[in-house]
């Protein structure tokens, strides 16, 4: 394949980019809501004689084949805002009253569709097919697992992401080896004992006290792994007036990972504890987890890729190996538990925190991932192997 400057013809388009992200970060809309977003996708798409699908009702597919046989890269970005109030003032500020990209689902659209418009000039030269992820509702129940459910996943040979990460200055990439993003996973107790007058507790089984009593338990388990973890109690419900024993309790929180084995291991500890509790109390306690988001866990392969073609694309000294994992989540995951992948950090520009309604990341960082993204796809269909 001829080589291509991509940053270069990144540049050369910037003006599209930026009026993408521009009129996607004006119109937001929340997840399995973004019908008015996919429209503007399946526009650009096919502007770039990019072939659109649409499933999930508000989900949206580009297929780019080149003109010659080869493997399938995607390229994924999420699509849905958040129900906060902007207040960042920007001239492109959300018009829609308390919706806001404030995760920079904006950039990332902006990006992908940069990199569609870059890799659809080139069809001719590519070896292979890219495809281009729209996914709906990553910051709710999420989009990706239903996705692949959908079919989206058939063919593809590796799926690269990134995210605006305010903790990186403009132009800097952070690429992460190994775990990455948490598993998520909240769980319901129900403590169940015997109420009884408050003098007399004798009487009783205080289902106040056990629950207590597991509580600083679970606080403990985290220690056990010997790596980042968080398992945090948030609620705790007992009792019905001040001079009643109490019958019941229960308790609700959130257990986050890293990585598949880890996350067996914490939820199998997190049941051994409670059923030790109920043993030594003499209640009943019911164990309710309910399973989100696997985390991430990039595969160094692509890994290696993304640095080494950042490196060459924006220079050695714009690529930071990121040391430390992080204990938020995102459903990207569930496109790795496919096929191999990495997903990666873009420098957002901005000194204000995710979610935040400060968030505005740097226009130009759509520029340069849009680069970054088209790169890496044309470099894993001509180097499936490298």
């Amino acid at each position: 394949m001829t080589k291509i400057d991509w940053l270069c013809e990144a540049e050369a388009i910037s003006p599209e980019i930026t009026a993408l992200r521009e009129a996607l970060h004006r119109r937001p809309e929340l997840g399995n809501q973004e019908f008015e977003t996919a429209a503007l996708v399946e526009k650009t798409l096919q502007g770039c004689g990019i072939q659109t699908a649409r499933i999930l009702d508000t989900a949206v597919i580009g297929t780019l084949p080149g003109a010659k046989p080869g493997p399938c890269a995607a390229l994924r970005a999420d699509m849905d805002a958040l129900p906060v109030t902007e207040q960042t003032h920007a001239v492109c500020a959300s018009e829609v009253p308390g919706v806001m990209h404030a995760c920079g689902h904006d950039v990332h659209m902006a990006a992908v569709l940069g990199a569609a418009m870059l890799l659809g000039k080139h069809r001719d030269n590519l070896c292979g097919t890219v495809k281009f992820f729209f996914q709906p509702d990553e910051e709710g129940t999420g989009g990706a697992q239903r996705m692949i459910a959908a079919g989206c996943m058939e063919g593809v040979n590796a799926v690269f992401g990134a995210h605006v990460a305010p903790g990186l200055p403009l132009g800097q990439v952070g690429v992460r080896f190994g775990k990455f993003y948490a598993a998520s996973d909240t769980f319901q107790i129900a403590v169940r004992g015997r109420s009884c007058h408050g003098a007399t507790p004798e009487k009783g089984i205080d289902a106040l006290a056990a629950a207590c009593e597991l509580a600083l338990r679970l606080k403990r388990l985290p220690a056990e792994l010997g790596e980042p973890c968080v398992l945090s109690v948030c609620t705790l419900r007992a009792g019905t007036a001040i001079n009643v024993l109490a019958g019941e309790a229960a308790l609700t929180g959130i257990l986050r990972t890293l990585g598949h084995d880890s996350r067996a291991y914490m939820k199998r500890r997190l049941r051994e504890t409670a059923a030790a509790a109920a043993q030594e109390t003499g209640t009943d306690i019911d164990v309710r987890l309910h399973e989100s988001y696997p985390g991430i866990v990039n595969h160094d392969g692509e890994s290696g890729r993304v640095r080494r073609v950042a490196g060459q694309l924006l220079g050695e000294t714009a690529v930071t190996v990121l040391e430390s994992p992080t204990m938020t989540t995102e459903d990207f995951g569930y496109f790795l538990d496919e096929t191999p992948g990495s997903f990666y950090h873009i420098g957002a520009g901005c000194e204000n925190p995710l979610h935040s309604p400060q968030f505005f990341p740097d226009a130009r960082a759509a520029v340069l991932a849009a680069a970054l993204h088209a790169a890496i796809a044309a470099d894993f269909l001509e180097n499936p192997s490298a």
